[in-house]
């Protein structure tokens, strides 16, 4: 069995497995983790508050708007420009044809892929700076928030040289590093990416139903 056989047939599998398996762990112990009774009289409806508050945190507002410009436009160069990748590049749409879901759908072409590349890895770049120059970023960021941008950093590396095709090893380099980043995934701050509708959830639902005591 080739590098390659081995990081798309058992390596994947296993990290498959971890992603999915802890992600919902995860998810499991959020949802168990429940929340005191409010007992105050509704002011509206909290599913109402909830549903709002999953969009009204994708734009900053108020006095704020101008402060978090450069991390509003870095982050959606970089959000976006990964889930254009992940979801729309070719090669990628045939590896979850094969092996995930069965089916295929509409590609980007080769120049959308480089342009998205180039938005994303920008946007991370950026990202990065001002986490390692910024004096209240320094402080709040550990080790968790460096290791997981220099994983995506490197899955998207390896995933513009496999691109080319020009030998397998790059391929399933690209691959192992992937399988890498999955297994991280559900264990450190990537997590974030499927918390935050719950977190915004919540806050929206308390401040949506939020009364006063009878």
């Amino acid at each position: 069995m080739t590098f390659l056989e081995i990081t798309e047939g058992p390596l994947w599998v296993l990290a498959s497995s971890v992603f999915v398996l802890g992600a919902l762990w995860r998810i499991v112990g959020i949802i168990r983790f429940g929340r005191k009774p409010d007992i105050s009289i509704p002011r509206a409806s909290a599913l109402m508050g909830a549903i709002k508050g999953q969009f009204l945190h994708f734009v900053p507002h108020g006095g704020f708007s101008f402060r978090t410009l450069y991390h509003l436009v870095a982050g959606y160069m970089f959000h976006l420009g990964l889930f254009g990748l992940l979801i729309y590049a070719a090669p990628h749409v045939l590896f979850l044809k094969e092996n995930v879901v069965g089916f295929d759908w509409v590609t980007m072409p080769r120049w959308g892929f480089i342009l998205t590349a180039e938005i994303a890895f920008a946007g991370l770049i950026l990202l990065w700076i001002r986490r390692i120059s910024d004096p209240v970023m320094i402080k709040i960021s550990d080790a968790d928030d460096h290791i997981a941008s220099w994983l995506t950093f490197l899955a998207m590396l390896t995933g513009c040289l496999a691109l080319e095709e020009s030998h397998d090893s790059l391929r399933a380099l690209h691959m192992l590093v992937v399988e890498i980043w999955l297994m991280y995934f559900p264990f450190s701050r990537l997590m974030h990416a499927v918390t935050f509708m719950f977190s915004r959830g919540y806050t929206g639902a308390f401040f949506g139903r939020r009364g006063v005591v009878p």
